[in-house]
């Protein structure tokens, strides 16, 4: 269609253009890590059900039943720990919040108001001396942990050379802990210098080439652990497939799970993420640590013993596949250099 003039008409959008198909949300969805979507969306149960008792509507929902839902939220005891939830949890019930009423093509609430109740629940709990006013951070596996750590296994056995496996490239490639589950024999290659990692690293949504040198301690040298791993896997017959897998008591590689006669579980008998998380716990126990020891502990050790180190920041983020500018990335380095680079040192 034309004008008189012989300019063209404007297009008229339909419901169709602001429309997305079921295929299309699926696929938004998939881009969002696992882990985030199931936190979500018990997020968003919990706040459609109290929604449903206090005859409110949660799609779309108003400024106001938000509002009043992160009031809710800050009193109410929750079922897990019998205390009303913590600032970063109810941050996380915003966004679930938020995402989901994205995905179903809704103007998101405001949450202005809501955000003042939230700083002010912060406020009441710093003053109370209340710990849940402090963020949870793991603690850092910095060198001198990691030999402590590294001290308690034996590594003669099977499920020692993959623990040991598991703190020394996760410390080395600054991994997460889904990102080392999910290596695979083939995406770690030794060379003349060392070991290249081929990682993919979900938060950029981007595959890293990880160059990790050789250490000058065999007992803390993940290339040698490396090789002691490939080399125990190989005479249990396995080369190929999950780099990291479960063990079973008798220190075999498991078979594949069952439950009521089903198949459960990783059928390749790869250790989940969590299952990862949990021996950086349960080594850290056995050791006497104290403090909060998780998977992430070995990628914070990273960031604060690098900088410690002397590294700059640019190399440490594309090291470790932070994103440009991370402001988890620049927590951490500002905790290594809190005495490295001290303003009160010399004065």
């Amino acid at each position: 269609m034309t004008t008189l003039d012989n300019r063209p008409a404007a297009p008229v959008h339909t419901t169709v253009d602001h429309t997305l198909s079921p295929a299309a949300r699926a696929a938004i969805a998939a881009g969002m890590p696992a882990s985030t979507r199931r936190a979500y969306n018990t997020d968003w149960t919990a706040f459609t059900a109290w929604s449903a008792e206090n005859g409110r509507v949660p799609l779309p929902a108003t400024s106001q039943t938000v509002t009043e839902y992160v009031t809710h939220l800050t009193m109410a005891p929750s079922t897990r720990t019998g205390r009303p939830l913590s600032p970063p949890s109810i941050e996380r019930a915003l966004a679930a919040i938020r995402t989901m009423h994205n995905a179903a093509d809704v103007e998101p609430p405001q949450t202005k108001a809501a955000r003042k109740v939230l700083s002010g629940y912060r406020d009441r709990l710093a003053q109370a001396h209340d710990p849940a006013a402090r963020p949870r951070k793991a603690e850092p596996a910095v060198p001198e942990t990691l030999r402590i750590m590294l001290a308690t296994l034996n590594r003669t056995a099977l499920s020692g050379k993959r623990d040991a496996v598991l703190l020394l490239l996760g410390y080395a490639c600054a991994a997460r802990v889904s990102e080392l589950a999910a290596l695979d024999i083939a995406d770690v290659v030794e060379t003349p210098e060392g070991l290249i990692v081929t990682i993919y690293r979900r938060k950029i949504k981007a595959f890293t080439e990880t160059a990790v040198p050789y250490g000058r301690v065999p007992s803390t040298c993940p290339v040698r652990a490396v090789r002691e791993l490939l080399a125990a896997m190989a005479e249990e017959g396995r080369t190929s497939g999950p780099l990291l897998v479960r063990i079973d008591r008798h220190g075999r590689v498991a078979p594949p799970m069952t439950r009521k006669g089903l198949p459960i579980g990783d059928p390749s008998g790869r250790l989940t993420p969590t299952a990862a998380a949990d021996v950086v716990t349960r080594i850290a126990e056995v050791t006497g640590l104290e403090g909060q020891w998780t998977g992430h502990s070995l990628r914070r050790g990273f960031a604060t013993a690098a900088r410690r180190a002397g590294a700059n920041l640019e190399r440490i983020g594309r090291h470790g596949g932070w994103a440009d500018g991370s402001r988890a990335l620049l927590g951490y380095l500002e905790e290594g250099d809190r005495w490295t680079d001290n303003p009160v040192a010399g004065l």
